[in-house]
């Protein structure tokens, strides 16, 4: 796959985000609670890898003793999930999708640049640069005027 249609992937990953958020708030209405809410989307979410997994691309459990040498930190993904889908499902009934998602990529951005900058969690050094800054000041000034009526 050409670095080209990785943009295109991430840039569809954003827009499904955006719809992710609608969706979750749509399902929150009917269900009617934000943690149940967030189970029930992980639930499917975990439906659709587990046959994602076995089915179409035939992937192999790891074996126990693998799972055990995981260091205890690496599973804090998941953890992480949790608290940002269900901070999606209560923030963007009442502050709306462009503010809350445009709030979320900047703190995104924010997050990016240091985990660049210092190479934390596998990423490659990328030092912090004035032009990264002005982007984030940017985009921060993008979500104060979303957040504009």
């Amino acid at each position: 796959m050409g670095k080209e249609l990785y943009y295109l992937l991430a840039l569809a990953a954003g827009m499904a985000v955006a719809v992710q958020a609608g969706i979750n708030s749509e399902l929150r209405l009917a269900v009617g609670n934000p943690i149940l809410t967030a189970l029930f989307s992980f639930c499917v979410g975990t439906f659709c890898l587990l046959i994602l997994s076995f089915v179409f691309f035939r992937q192999e459990f790891p074996s126990l003793d693998q799972v055990q040498q995981i260091s205890g930190w690496k599973w804090l993904g998941g953890l992480l999930g949790v608290f940002y889908v269900t901070a999606v499902i209560l923030a963007a009934p009442r502050i709306g999708a462009a503010n809350s998602l445009g709030i979320i990529v900047a703190g995104q951005l924010l997050m990016a640049i240091v985990l660049d900058h210092y190479g934390w969690l596998g990423f490659p050094v990328k030092p912090i640069s004035w032009t990264k800054i002005l982007g984030v000041v940017f985009l921060l000034a993008g979500v104060l005027l979303l957040r504009k009526q």
